[in-house]
């Protein structure tokens, strides 16, 4: 569903991205982990088609990004680590709101509430003002926006930074429902923990390379970290 075929990205006589070999498939969740300016959220703005590659491509359900900007964006959504909401608005308001700027079929106020219901916001949330919200809440009206979208692939940047326990745990529930729904994913993160729990492949990157990729069940928490830390070491 999301491939990187030698993905570069270079500005000036920086090079943000070498070469990137990726692909996501349907009901995969692949975590890209890796420190500050290792390329993760590079190759997330290259697939939401935000900056043009200098080489290579990103493409999503067989589409290439560049040459098929609209059609691309309609089968994806973005969660970044602070979904931007009006916070002078419900919940239930930001929801309608977005889904028909983003062209969604009109929903009625049931069927938007059970999609908040569904991404975990409890129903009394639905008409508060999202000025309120926690920032667990907000992540959950864009997982619902996601859900209404019916989007088939999620691009997530650090969507548990800052979350406390329970709210990361919640968030992670979210993404093995969608992903039982064939959703495909990709996940720009430092959290090795939740790397390990949701995901089902993982890379490192370092200095815009992807060093080593694998799948999540084949290495243990402890594995994982000690790999990452290998690679960390200049």
């Amino acid at each position: 569903m999301l491939r990187a075929n030698g993905l570069r990205k270079q500005y000036g006589d920086f090079v943000a991205l070498h070469g990137l070999d990726l692909e996501v498939g349907p009901g995969h969740i692949y975590c890209l982990l890796g420190a500050n300016g290792a390329g993760k959220t590079t190759t997330i703005q290259l697939f939401l088609g935000f900056i043009p590659p200098t080489a290579g491509s990103a493409s999503i359900g067989g589409l290439d990004v560049a040459s098929h900007a609209l059609e691309t964006k309609r089968l994806i959504a973005y969660i970044p680590e602070n979904v931007m909401l009006y916070p002078h608005l419900t919940g239930l308001e930001n929801l309608r709101y977005f889904n028909t700027l983003g062209g969604g079929a009109p929903l009625d106020d049931g069927a938007l509430r059970a999609l908040l219901g569904r991404a975990g916001l409890p129903e009394v949330a639905a008409t508060r003002r999202v000025g309120l919200y926690s920032k667990g809440m907000r992540q959950k009206v864009g997982i619902a926006m996601a859900m209404a979208k019916n989007a088939r692939a999620l691009l997530l940047d650090e969507p548990t930074s800052g979350l406390d326990p329970k709210a990361s745990n919640e968030f992670s529930g979210l993404l093995e429902a969608l992903k039982a729904d064939g959703v495909a994913i990709l996940m720009a993160t430092h959290d090795l923990f939740r790397s390990k729990e949701v995901g089902t492949h993982v890379g490192i990157m370092k200095h815009g390379r992807l060093v080593t990729s694998f799948e999540a069940a084949d290495v243990s928490h402890t594995d994982l970290e000690r790999l990452y830390l290998e690679h960390m070491h200049d």
